[in-house]
């Protein structure tokens, strides 16, 4: 049998050590901490920071990589994947590496095997950023309901205004126009008419 890649292997054979780093990665998701040996919490710290990896990506290859780990043929499986895209992964969107925690805690009792605590690192990459962003955030909530409301109260109005001013403008200009030109006619054609008339009296007097 080959030997492993990285230390002693966990169980009875490669399918057995990857069933078990598997089902304590998805505990690891479920609870955020679990308390194990220092061995495995080694071990185990490279498999669940892949998945994470996985999760962080978002795709459905990513998503089918992860299932194939997780079996999730139980509820339980299928609501720790769930938790693990919408909830783990986007907390950890802004960090490059370093997933997880591994603290000792001393020597178990009974076999004094090391004991350790491995935890997912859910904390902000620095404090000063959280704080800075947290206060963006706050000013853009604080500006945003102020500023879109003055907007839409103004913009509607001007261009309306302007366009009516000047439909109607040109509208009063083309009815007055014909007007001022059939009164400066009337007197004209009326002149006309009246000078025959007047000369033919003049020719009957005579």
């Amino acid at each position: 049998m080959p030997a492993p890649a990285k230390g002693p292997r966990l169980g009875g054979g490669p399918a057995h050590e990857r069933l078990m780093l598997n089902n304590l990665a998805a505990a690891l998701f479920e609870h955020k901490r679990i308390t194990t040996t220092v061995t495995k919490a080694k071990r185990l710290r490279p498999v669940a920071e892949r998945l994470i990896t996985f999760a962080k990506r978002g795709d459905l290859a990513s998503r089918r990589r992860v299932q194939a780990a997780i079996s999730a043929r139980t509820a339980t499986n299928k609501g720790i994947i769930h938790e693990l895209f919408t909830e783990i992964a986007p907390q950890l969107a802004e960090r490059d590496g370093g997933y997880t925690r591994i603290t000792k805690i001393g020597n178990r009792k009974g076999d004094n095997a090391p004991m350790a605590v491995i935890e997912l690192v859910l904390e902000p990459v620095s404090a000063k950023q959280a704080v800075v962003r947290e206060a963006e955030g706050a000013a853009q909530r604080a500006a945003a309901p102020k500023a879109e409301p003055a907007v839409q109260a103004e913009a509607p109005e001007a261009p309306v205004e302007e366009t009516a001013a000047e439909e109607t403008a040109p509208e009063a200009e083309a009815t007055e126009a014909p007007a001022e030109e059939t009164a400066a006619e009337a007197p004209a054609e009326a002149a006309a008419e009246e000078t025959p008339a007047d000369e033919a009296e003049g020719d009957d007097a005579k």
